[in-house]
Order: structure tokens, then sequence, then C-alpha cells
């Protein structure tokens, strides 16, 4: 297919919805197969996971700075915790969102892939696409408990960010921000090891996607 009708229709039918076998098999008809909205799928899973990263770096960065508070406009710390702590959910949400659209599309590559196996005549053949099979499906279950480990961090961060900003929106004192200087500490132990988890699960879609492309 020329590259020029590809790389549109390939960009349009990945952005869709809904998922289903009819979704899957328009995208096979025009030269894309599961293989390949799989590998798309872990990328944008990885690259989400990467935006994540740096969102809740940047709203441990305004928590810490809103601790130095020695006087001013209480609302505008406010406002811009809110900020961050609804910029924090968003890419929460589309964390989850990349791990449902993964395990989506790999439940039909592999039941495809399993039926296909059934169809050899020729037993090395067969012997070898079982062990590919086996191979993709042991990266993939790293990958996703992986992947799933470190969204499992992110709410209970999310959990004290909502608190204390709410905190702060119903006091706006000196008292709000005593609370978040006793939170501070956990707040930056929390971020610092969903940090690491999401540059784990980073490293595994990196790999699994040269796997995939080998």
């Amino acid at each position: 297919m020329n590259s020029k009708y590809f790389l549109p229709a390939f960009a349009m039918l990945l952005t869709l919805g809904a998922c289903s076998t009819m979704y899957y098999e328009g995208l096979e008809k025009i030269g894309i197969p599961k293989r390949d909205v799989m590998v798309h799928r872990v990328e944008k899973a990885r690259d989400t996971q990467e935006e994540t990263k740096e969102q809740f770096k940047s709203a441990l960065a305004q928590f810490t700075a809103a601790t130095n508070f020695r006087g001013g406009d209480l609302e505008a710390i406010y406002t811009k915790l809110n900020d961050e702590y609804e910029a924090s959910v968003s890419k929460a949400e589309e964390v989850r969102s990349r791990i449902e659209d993964i395990e989506d599309v790999s439940e039909a590559l592999f039941a495809e892939w399993e039926q296909e196996i059934t169809q050899y005549s020729n037993p090395s053949m067969k012997r070898s696409s079982q062990n590919k099979l086996n191979t993709t499906k042991s990266h993939y279950r790293q990958l996703i408990a992986s992947m799933k480990s470190a969204e499992a961090k992110i709410e209970p961060i999310l959990s004290v960010f909502r608190d204390q900003v709410m905190f702060l929106k119903h006091n706006l004192n000196a008292q709000a921000i005593t609370s978040l200087k006793s939170e501070l500490g956990n707040i930056e132990s929390d971020v610092s090891a969903l940090i690491s988890s999401m540059e784990k699960s980073i490293d595994e879609a990196n790999a699994f996607i040269n796997t995939m492309e080998k």
C-alpha cells in the first residue's frame, strides 16, 4: 500500500474508540495486521507513561513550592495545585485506558495466532510458530505486569493530592500549608517510587516493541 494513503488511514482507524472483531477486520483490509496495532498501542502507552511521569514531577514541584509560602495570595496557590491535580487525574485515566487498549488487541492477536497454528501441516513450522507465540506471550505478561504495577501506584498519590487541595480550598490559611508540609515527605517518597516504576515499565515497553519488530 502507498505510504501516502497508509499513514493517514492508520492514524484515523487507530483513534477509533470501540474495539471489536469488526474493527480489527477493517484494519486488516487496509493492510494493518493486529501485530502492528499492538506495537502502536504499546508505543502510545509508553509515551503516555513518560508524559505521566513528567506530570507527577511537575505536581510535586508545585506542592513543594507551596510549602514555602510566606504570605500572599493563597487562592492563587490553590488554583495552581488544583490545576496540577486535575492534570494528574487526566494522565492517570489515560494510562488506564492505554493499558486496556493493549489488553484488548492482545486478546485478539493471540487468539488469531493460536487458531492459525492449528492450520500448519509442516510440524517444524508449527513448532517454531508455537515457540514464537509462547515467547511473545511471556514478554507480554511481563509488560502488562510492569504497566499495572506502575499504574497501581498512581491512585494513592492522587488521593493525597486531592485531600491536600480540598483542605487548602476549604481553609486558605496557614493551617492548610502546615498540613501540606507534614505530608510532603510521604508525597516525595511516593512520587519517587512511581517514577521508578514508570521508568521500569517504559523499559519493558521498549523491550517488547523490539521483540515484536524482529
